[in-house]
């Protein structure tokens, strides 16, 4: 009788299991779409638009005007971009001096025309409305 209740709690719990993470990559397949639109925004150097785009947490923290000197700046120095590639994507639901939710951070290894080699770090977040949009914009 206690081996049917482990495996069928074997059970459970892998179908548990496989269900979280057909969520997280559902999320994180939903999240690299919505930031490949953006990042293609930004490429084409509509900054304003950009952050219309981004998430409402985003916008709260950087005033447009801010975000577009930002980007003028350092996106200028760096000519355009040449390639991206998909490093990594990570879902989590908890980050650092933000509130709990869903997000996925996403790394591009990316080459530009005066940076041969960088990385683009994008935090997406998923927003009341169930849409995923960009929270966060770092090059290294």
């Amino acid at each position: 009788m206690i081996w049917r209740v482990l495996a069928v709690l074997a059970a459970c719990m892998i179908v548990w299991c496989g269900s979280a993470m057909a969520a997280s990559q559902g999320a994180e397949s939903a999240a690299v779409s919505a930031t490949d639109r953006w990042l293609k925004v930004v490429d084409s150097g509509k900054y304003a638009e950009s952050w219309n785009e981004a998430a409402d947490y985003f916008k709260a923290a950087v005033r447009q005007e801010q975000w577009e000197q930002s980007l003028q700046a350092v996106r200028k120095s760096l000519g355009n971009m040449v390639s991206r590639k998909l490093k990594s994507k990570t879902y989590q639901t908890s980050l650092p001096g933000a509130p709990d939710g869903e997000y996925v951070v996403i790394q591009y290894q990316t080459s530009f025309e005066n940076k041969k080699s960088a990385v683009e770090t994008v935090t997406t977040m998923k927003e009341k409305d169930g849409t995923w949009r960009v929270a966060g914009y770092f090059i290294k």
